[in-house]
Formats: C-alpha cells, structure tokens, sequence
C-alpha cells in the first residue's frame, strides 16, 4: 500500500467500549485509525492493547475532548502535519445525561419493570453535556431542507432553559433519559443536514443495538466486536455508497 493509497480514521471516545472496537476492526482493515479519549492514560492504555494485536502499524493516540474546543484544534492541527487527509471520521463519543442502574436496563428491556426511572438517574448537570433537541419541535427535523445550524441550537437552548427549570413534562418533552434521547435526535437531524450540504461525503448514523459496556454495566446483549460492525461497514463504505441515512444492523430504519 502507497502513502497515497492510504486511508486514515479518527474515532472519538475509543479507549474502551463500542469507539475500543471500532478501532480495533478499521487497523485490521488496513486503515491508519486515530484512537481518541478524554483521558491520556486510557487512550494509550488503549492503543497499547491494539499494538499487542499485532497492530502497531496502524493505530495512534491522540486526546481530544469533543466538549473543549482546545482540544478539538489541537487534534485538528494534528492530522494536518502528521497526514495532510482524513478519510473516515466516527463520532463516537458521548455521555448517559445520567446514572445507569444496569440491572434495572436488563429488565426494563424483558418487560419485568416498566418505571424507567429505575433504571437511569437523570440530573441537570449531566443532560447540560448533550446538547439536544425534542421531539416537541418535530417540525425543525423533518423539514430536512430548510433546517439550520441556527434552528437546532435554538431548539437545545430552549429544551435547556426547561431542563433546568423542572419543567419537561408540562411542556411536553421526553421525560426519560432525555438529555441522552434529544443528543442523539439532534445528532440524527444533523447527519441529514450534512448530508445534504456534502453529497460527495458518506455521512450516515446508526444504531448498534443493546452492547455490552460500560454505560449499561456490561448487561448488553451483544459482544464490542458485534456492536462494532455496522459501524465498522459503515465507515468502510465506497464512494457511491448511500447517505444521509439511519441504521440499525446493517440495514436502513426510519428515523
């Protein structure tokens, strides 16, 4: 493989978990991967245990916190010197917006409990990490075409301003984990938004099931190596390969 042939991936919040095996799935693939995480030791921790895999060729660390725009520019001038391209970009990283009991998930999910207050905590101080929208304002999403960066930080700023004054439910958001819930609507929109405004990218969101990590106490019922394909394929796909779409195990789902 030339220099020039070479393909280069960077994939955030990847010292462990779904990001861990990411990771390790794109540099057995051949791709050079930019292992990412909030925290240094980890991370190298991390690519430590890639490197005993046999590959040491094919995977760096460098920190980054998506929430620190320090950190992001840091990362940034990083790529530029050491490979002048990026080819594949997974945004992984995330938080709960609250406090798992992973047990109660588990039996939430069997329909053994029903209240899913007891199976995550929520304060305002970790939903105020995601910044999300609601499904209250539907309209912003589905209008695709006319939807801006402007309207959907307009819809954060307002779910926000009621997260904090207790006022979810009388003005008609989601209830439940829905720091977590809004981040990835938001998330979502904002996929087919730049899908949109980019056609010549491959720019696509998923969801990879009920794995098994830390953020359900390792009660998931999938394995990280399982949870990583269609990301993985996703990541890998070719230049005429679909867009602006939602996925769950390979295959296309409504958003």
């Amino acid at each position: 493989m030339t220099e020039a042939s070479r393909r280069y991936a960077l994939v955030t919040g990847a010292n462990k978990g779904i990001g861990y095996g990411i990771c390790k799935k794109l540099a057995s693939s051949g791709v050079m991967v930019v292992l990412t995480a909030r925290n240094e030791k980890r991370g190298l921790d991390a690519v430590e245990s890639l490197k005993e895999l046999g590959l040491s060729d094919f995977v760096v660390f460098h920190q980054l916190d998506v929430t620190d725009p320090i950190s992001v520019s840091s990362l940034v001038e990083f790529i530029k010197i050491q490979f002048g391209k990026l080819d594949i970009l997974v945004n992984n990283a995330g938080v709960a917006g609250g406090i798992v009991n992973g047990e109660n998930v588990v039996k939430m999910v069997r329909g053994e409990i029903s209240d899913w207050n007891l199976a995550l905590r929520q304060t305002y101080e970790l939903g105020r990490k995601n910044f999300m929208p609601n499904e209250w304002v539907r309209g912003v999403f589905d209008d695709i075409k006319n939807v801006t960066n402007e309207k959907l930080g307009e819809v954060l700023r307002e779910f926000l301003k009621d997260y904090k004054e207790g006022a979810l439910e009388t003005k008609n958001w989601p209830t439940f984990v829905s720091g977590y819930t809004m981040a990835k609507a938001a998330l979502n929109s904002y996929t087919r938004l730049l899908a949109l405004k980019l056609p010549r990218f491959r720019i696509n969101c998923l969801c990879p099931d009920f794995v098994k990590t830390d953020i359900n106490e390792m009660k998931g019922f999938l394995s990280i190596d399982e949870g990583a394909e269609c990301p993985v394929n996703l990541a890998l796909l070719p230049d005429d390969g679909p867009s602006g779409q939602f996925f769950l195990h390979d295959e296309v789902i409504s958003y």
